[in-house]
């Protein structure tokens, strides 16, 4: 298997070599911009290694890579429309930098051009990738509906939660790791596997990007930190300083989520206080170690050999340990 920055590197190039210098400009400037923006394209570096884990050249998946990493950033331009968010990566957000309406149709182009990529496979493949792909984007789509929901409940559970990011986020990296499990004709067997172990993953990688969004670094993390404490929204640190609040913390984080300050650095502030407070973030960090783990328990069932399961196990816990 190759290193992380050698699939970067095919990825990087294959975009590069994307003609999407067409007419009408003010559709396909908005997707070459979010699209060359790079981040840290998680997704299709995981479908190349999961191709090459199955010991089929990774190149091979590089078309299926392309178009996990389409709808990813299809999925974050009509995301930042209905948070509002200014910034995505550290630069203006498409509907900032153009307008509303052209963030939605480049999007709306986005999801399409992803599925084109499956032309490049034969029909068996092809069948199977693009029946995962529909699944997972309505799966996506039912998370993100979930997410609005929830920013006007005061009732949201755990579990409800975890439904929600497994939909939102996960199912997106289990689907990219299995797609190169098809890519490469593995076994039914090895794919659902793999699936899972991306799942649990993308899991872990949620919970730690809520956890970021309140206590990362400002000029790594990309985005606004504290977004998700202006937009009262009712992520697993929220939920864990209910559980684990006094009467007195309960009523003041409440409050705070009830209200939108022109000015959010007091709330924001106050909001993490309490989450320090009642260990909410303690219990945050706990349960993305959990969800890691549960994800390297799969790969102990995978019919690959150790030294593969190693590097998988690396990329997990690289992961978990991230800033950005």
């Amino acid at each position: 298997m190759h290193s992380l920055s050698h699939y970067q590197e095919l990825i990087s190039d294959y975009f590069t070599a994307l003609h999407l210098n067409k007419e009408p400009k003010n559709l396909y400037e908005p997707i070459e911009y979010i699209l060359h923006l790079g981040g840290k394209r998680m997704r299709p570096i995981l479908t190349l290694m999961a191709t090459e884990v199955f010991d089929v050249d990774c190149k091979k998946a590089l078309a299926a890579a392309t178009a996990i990493e389409v709808f990813h950033n299809f999925s974050l331009v009509h995301d930042d429309i209905m948070d509002d968010a200014p910034l995505r990566r550290g630069n203006e957000t498409v509907h900032e930098k153009w307008d509303i309406n052209t963030g939605i149709l480049s999007g709306d182009a986005m999801l399409i051009l992803a599925y084109q990529h499956f032309e490049d496979y034969k029909p068996k493949i092809f069948r199977e990738l693009a029946k995962l792909f529909s699944k997972t984007a309505l799966e996506v789509c039912e998370g993100q509906q979930y997410d609005v929901d929830f920013e006007t409940r005061d009732d949201v559970t755990i579990a409800e939660y975890l439904k929600m990011i497994e939909y939102k986020t996960a199912v997106l990296v289990g689907a990219a790791m299995k797609m190169g499990a098809i890519v490469a004709e593995t076994s039914d067997e090895n794919a659902n596997l793999i699936y899972d172990f991306g799942l649990n993953l993308g899991i872990a990688f949620q919970l730690q990007d809520d956890y970021l969004d309140a206590f990362g670094n400002p000029e790594t993390f990309g985005k606004q930190v504290g977004g998700d404490i202006i937009e009262n929204k009712k992520t697993y640190l929220y939920l864990k300083a209910m559980e684990f609040s006094n009467e007195e913390e309960k009523e003041q984080l409440s409050h705070l989520f009830s209200i939108q300050p022109d000015d959010n650095s007091d709330k924001i502030e106050s909001v993490k206080t309490i989450f320090n407070q009642t260990n909410a973030s303690a219990a945050t960090q706990k349960a993305i170690q959990d969800y890691t783990f549960k994800a390297f328990e799969t790969l102990e069932q995978m019919n690959i050999s150790n030294d593969k399961k190693m590097i998988l196990k690396a990329f997990g816990e690289n992961l978990m340990n991230r800033n950005v």
